[in-house]
């Protein structure tokens, strides 16, 4: 992996964590999402109307069918993640969702698109999905706590964790094609893509007016912070898939949880942190075996 394409990863995993715990703390539905949506669509405007004011009228029917898949997929991911974050802890969910999301895209380039990894780079993968399970609690996700409401909440976290990893697999591959195959925009992939999602999740904002309303008030804050810096995490992730292999950069992206074990372990008081820890140090451990793989 070139160096660029592991700096542009590193400073995407800082922001990548920090937008999920403004999520986390906003604790919102598919409104939330309607609204960092919306929010998204105002800020990066300028930015979006400059770079494709001669670009996107030379797209065919193939780069809008990739535009509106992506969309429908990151929709689908982020209402099921934000499900997530009010059935269960971040601690579980968020480690769980970036650790099978990663594996799966990874052995679809594998299988699917041609790409190659070495044995250096499986081992990467490896870390990654072990280092990722240790900061979700460990064999202790199995077991469960002992206490019943508090294992259903675990339990919870863990199916919504692996449904969320499964559609980050979906539109991973699905935008690092566009970008690396179509030569795509990977800043007008995503600018576009919001806008079809704005589109879908306008019905579940209208459906009851009185209380988007109040939640507009009392969430747009932590809207605005994933309105303005979800957007170059995931950016800078596509930019780097355009130098580097799917393969590689889908697992790496997860040095994300190095800063989300953390900076949330630390803001949000959940978990084990000893045994966050360990996990960050294998997931550091493995990005550098993909760095080199």
């Amino acid at each position: 992996m070139p160096l660029s394409a592991f700096a542009l990863i590193l400073l995407a995993g800082v922001i990548h964590a920090s937008w999920n715990i403004a999520a986390k703390k906003a604790n919102g539905d598919a409104r939330f999402a309607f609204q960092s949506g919306v929010l998204m669509m105002l800020v990066w405007a300028p930015v979006g109307i400059a770079l494709g004011w001669r670009v996107v009228p030379q797209w065919g029917a193939k780069e809008w069918g990739f535009v509106v898949l992506s969309g429908v997929l990151h929709v689908v991911y982020y209402v099921t993640l934000l499900r997530g974050y009010r059935k269960s802890d971040l601690t579980v969910v968020y480690p769980l969702a970036r650790g099978s999301g990663p594996l799966l895209s990874s052995l679809v380039a594998i299988l699917f698109l041609g790409e190659r990894i070495s044995l250096i780079g499986m081992s990467g993968i490896v870390g990654v999905v072990l280092g990722v399970f240790l900061v979700a609690g460990g064999p202790r996700l199995w077991r469960g706590p002992q206490d019943a409401v508090q294992r259903e909440r675990v339990h919870k976290g863990i199916r919504y964790g692996i449904l969320t990893g499964t559609f980050i697999a979906a539109y991973t591959v699905v935008d690092s094609y566009a970008v690396k195959f179509l030569a795509m925009s990977p800043i007008l992939l995503d600018y576009f893509g919001n806008l079809v999602r704005v589109a879908l999740l306008l019905p579940a904002a209208l459906r009851d007016r009185p209380t988007t309303a109040r939640l507009w008030r009392e969430q747009w804050k932590y809207a605005m912070v994933v309105a303005v810096i979800s957007p170059v995490s995931y950016v800078l992730v596509l930019y780097a898939v355009q130098q580097a292999p799917i393969s590689h950069v889908a697992p790496a992206r997860e040095v994300s949880m190095l800063f989300a074990a953390l900076i949330g372990g630390h803001l949000l008081r959940e978990g084990d942190r000893v045994l966050r820890l360990v996990g960050a140090c294998f997931i550091a451990v493995g990005v550098i075996a993909l760095a080199l793989g």
